[in-house]
């Protein structure tokens, strides 16, 4: 493997490419049923971004308002559609004693939800009454099933997809990274990360994963990363081991600007500092696990980002050029809008490197060793510009500030992760292998819907995903059986909510070839 590649070198594995660097922003409700929390400090707290004149928000000059049109509209059919089953279970449970009432009810859940309603349930109502726990959560599995496929394409960049995922590894491959790791919280807040707030495509990506207070697990990071380095020096993806570039490990923490005493990280008792803080701390023992196993000056980079997910902004920590992050030496994206809003194009370009420079100068505890090297300044620019066309985002959609600063999710996920639904505060999703090793992530996911869910009646959905490889022999009934394993641990573990119908596990499987279908697991054998 290549180890001598120092943190400090800028070596380009290919000349520069005649085009701008690759970002989407370089172009021109809650769960009906429940009770919403209070939210009077986002009630009166202004609009953080930029205030309103003459009856019209400001515009940014670097926003790309055809992608935020399009991402709108994708969130809100998504959302509607989630929306919707509630109203339609409260209609047709006022239809349980007409005569023909599981034909109108068949009738009426084709017509408005696009699936049909489990025959069992509708044939047992005449005996105890309508089981509703059961058919919401029925509900919800099968409307994510449905709406899966439908966004697959519609969550994509415009245009053609391969093409964005060719450009943004061309993009990525300039910085001199020839893979990008990331992991957030498991938060659903943050469940939009990568295609709405950093408005990369999916496949650039390597690997996303989840973990409560973004604590990812260093050890299996770093198998991730020798299988990254194997595969360069087997088949030369994507690029040789000689070509002297590196492996950047993203990791993503949140905090709320709006109430940041009870609305933050909940895995950090709401402490944007302490998140921050152990968020760096576990990429300084990445990092430094690669170093001592494959010598010192591994090819591995590490970047910190934080997001204020009450906006959607975020703070970009600077590393030095020893590649050493401080939670002191960041670029504020909300401040980047404010100084650029009123600049033109080129004007707001330069104001964004210039905020990276001084970031860099910083004294004090913010006092580095320098600038970092060119790649990362790039990325880290594409990254900042990227999110401005979010911050304008929330701005033209939700005045700067959503209204539901706190959690709103309609289920949890466990497992390998629906890549489907990349949306803020609809899924909560906790990367797991075995419940045991997972239980820190789940318990918050659960606690997180005793309040949403439970506290109302309504019981605790939650989706068990495991992807497969059909090159392997044998793998896709292993995963199958992984995903029954996984629904008896939880059962066991949440025994009290399973045993009053209050926790409904709904399982899938899904090829890892990309633009697979899902594939529901039955609970018996295979």
């Amino acid at each position: 493997m290549n180890t001598r590649n120092r943190p400090g070198r800028n070596i380009r594995p290919q000349p520069a490419v005649n085009q701008p660097p690759y970002g989407l922003g370089t172009a021109g409700g809650q769960l009906q049923g429940r009770q919403p929390e209070p939210a009077a400090a986002a009630a009166v707290v202004p609009n953080p971004a930029c205030t309103i004149q003459g009856g019209r928000l400001c515009h940014h000059p670097l926003t790309n308002e055809m992608e935020n049109q399009r991402l709108f509209r994708h969130e809100k059919s998504v959302r509607e559609r989630f929306a919707s089953i509630v109203p339609v279970l409260k209609f047709i449970a006022g239809l349980q004693h007409e005569p023909d009432f599981c034909e109108r009810a068949q009738s009426i859940a084709i017509n408005q939800l696009g699936f049909e309603l489990p025959e069992q349930v509708l044939a047992d109502a005449w005996v105890s009454g309508l089981d509703m726990r059961a058919l919401y959560g029925e509900c919800v599995m099968r409307m994510q099933y449905l709406l899966a496929q439908q966004t697959r394409e519609a969550g994509q960049p415009s245009g053609n997809v391969d093409q964005c995922m060719d450009e943004a590894m061309t993009f990525f491959l300039d910085c001199n990274y020839h893979a990008v790791d990331i992991s957030a919280c498991s938060d659903g807040r943050l469940k939009g990360l990568v295609r709405y707030i950093l408005r990369l495509p999916d496949g650039a990506v390597r690997s996303k994963k989840s973990y409560a207070g973004a604590m990812f697990d260093v050890d299996a990071n770093v198998k991730r990363w020798i299988e990254t380095e194997l595969m360069r020096f087997r088949e030369g993806r994507p690029v040789t081991a000689d070509a002297g570039t590196r492996y950047l490990k993203v990791s993503v923490y949140h905090w709320s600007s709006s109430d940041p005493g009870h609305e933050g990280c909940a895995a950090h008792a709401s402490s944007q500092s302490q998140a921050a803080e152990q968020a760096l701390k576990r990429l300084r023992e990445f990092r430094q696990a690669i170093e001592n196993s494959f010598c010192c000056g591994a090819s591995v980079d590490t970047l910190l980002i934080g997001v204020d997910t009450d906006t959607d902004a975020i703070r970009v920590h600077i590393p030095d050029a020893d590649g050493e992050m401080s939670e002191f030496r960041v670029v504020d994206n909300m401040e980047v809008y404010r100084q650029t809003v009123g600049d033109d194009k080129n004007g707001a370009h330069l104001k964004v490197y210039q905020a990276i420079r001084a970031a860099s100068q910083a004294t004090g505890w913010g006092a580095g060793n320098g600038e970092p090297h060119e790649g990362m300044r790039r990325l880290i620019a594409t990254l900042l510009i990227n999110n401005l066309s979010q911050i304008e985002y929330v701005c033209s959609n939700w005045g700067g500030r959503y209204e539901d600063i706190g959690h709103a999710e309609r289920f949890i996920n466990v497992g390998d992760g629906l890549e489907e639904f990349q949306l803020r505060n609809l899924v909560y999703f906790a990367h797991l292998h075995t419940v045991e090793e997972g239980a820190p992530d789940l318990d918050v996911g659960i606690n997180i819907f005793r309040k949403l869910n439970v506290a109302h009646g309504l019981p605790v959905p939650v989706v068990i995903h495991f992807r497969y490889d059909s090159r392997v022999p044998g793998c896709r009934e292993r995963k199958m059986e992984s995903c029954r394993r996984v629904r008896r641990a939880i059962e066991s573990r949440y025994a009290d909510l399973a045993q009053k119908g209050l926790l409904v596990c709904g399982m899938m499987v899904q090829d890892k070839q990309p633009g697979s279908p899902l594939e529901r697991v039955e609970t018996g054998a295979a």
